[in-house]
């Protein structure tokens, strides 16, 4: 059955705290745990995608002057998306 055993981690314990010893051993496994913890809440950002949308910009105001008979034509609004591109 793979996978570490009580009788071989002790060993592996042995030899951290002889090599890093033992005040620096608990600032390394929560080091070791924040960057875990980290990675996963990455990964579930990418697997679930935001569920608020993007707040779409703000329209454009056309003042007429009266030398114009009709306002200029304003370009519509460009959004981005996020989504990977599909093969």
């Amino acid at each position: 059955m793979p996978g570490l055993h009580w009788f071989e981690l002790v060993p592996l314990v042995i030899l951290a705290l002889l090599i890093f010893g033992p005040k620096r051993l608990p600032e390394m496994g929560a080091s070791i745990g924040k960057t875990i913890k980290e990675f996963q809440k990455s990964m579930r950002e990418v697997k679930e995608p935001s569920t608020t949308e993007a707040v779409p910009p703000a329209t454009a105001t056309v003042q007429v002057t009266p030398e114009l008979s009709s306002p200029a034509p304003v370009a519509a609004p460009v959004t981005a998306t996020t989504e990977a591109p599909k093969e």
